[in-house]
């Protein structure tokens, strides 16, 4: 299976995922557990799968975010809300959101689900603790929320893989956004101030960049910061197509042409923002 494959179908996963977070349904089942404004209701929703965790291991596992800004939500949130009420939650409140914005969705579900639980059946939990949590969450008996479980599944094994490809390349949380922005001109704020981070510290981490040649002094990737960038997206593609593997061709078409059109769904209802903190780009 071509690399290549592992990015088209984080594209059309990534969405279906999103919703998760942004989605009015998925907001309003956070606060209806008891838990208070969007962040909290954010890392406890991501999180949740891992148990009652301390804020160490959620700084670990999503990597990009200032501690301070975890630590604001947790471990407070696992006293308002236990993390079997959170998955609960979250399940009903996504499915329900992938219903209303994309029709498409159930059809889909029963389509390209077999596929996708023989993906995740292949998939090695190695190091990747976010995805093994996800897996190991009992799949929704609606087949539209079996659908966005095995989305989230996926898409955290990818994203495991990519955090451990910026660690191996020696680049923290802070010091990976300054490199993703400069590379992808998105607005420094849209990542700098979503994921908790000074001013002070963005310069520093800048400035880190700087003394390894891999930005200039005003800000744009040098030709080592392109390489750099090139590698990791290509080594977390690299690391993601592989449970893929068990896809014959025909099914691995199938399955991006099934999900295309909910995924067009979700992005036309207008329910994830653009520019987004979580570098999903436009289709």
């Amino acid at each position: 299976m071509d690399a290549g494959y592992a990015r088209a179908v984080w594209q059309v996963l990534e969405p279906l995922h999103a919703v998760t977070y942004f989605a009015p349904e998925s907001r309003e089942a956070a606060r209806a557990v008891g838990l208070r404004g969007f962040w909290m209701g954010y890392f406890a929703l991501r999180a949740a799968p891992l148990g009652a965790v301390r804020p160490g291991v959620v700084e670990a596992a999503f990597s990009n975010f200032h501690p301070a800004m975890v630590r604001r939500a947790l471990p407070d949130a696992w006293g308002l809300a236990s993390p079997e009420a959170v998955l609960r939650a979250r399940a009903d409140s996504a499915t329900a959101a992938l219903r209303r914005v994309a029709p498409s969705a159930r059809d889909a579900a029963a389509s390209v689900l077999p596929l996708l639980e023989r993906v995740i059946a292949a998939a090695d939990g190695a190091g990747r603790p976010l995805f093994a949590a996800n897996r190991d969450v009992p799949v929704p008996e609606d087949p539209v929320g079996a659908l966005w479980q095995a989305a989230t599944s996926l898409r955290e094994h990818r994203g495991d893989g990519h955090v451990a490809v910026l660690t191996a390349e020696g680049l923290d949380g802070c010091a990976a956004h300054v490199l993703f922005a400069a590379g992808e001109q998105v607005p420094v704020e849209v990542l700098r101030d979503n994921r908790g981070w000074s001013a002070q510290e963005w310069r520093s981490a800048a400035d880190r960049l700087v003394a390894r040649h891999l930005l200039t002094g005003a800000g744009a990737l040098t030709p080592e910061g392109r390489a750099l960038r090139a590698h990791i997206e290509a080594r977390t593609d690299a690391l993601a197509v592989r449970p893929y593997g068990v896809l014959a061709p025909d099914d691995a078409s199938r399955l991006l042409r099934t999900l295309e059109p909910v995924t067009e769904q979700v992005l036309g209802s207008g329910v994830i923002p653009f520019p987004n903190p979580m570098g999903l780009p436009r289709r």
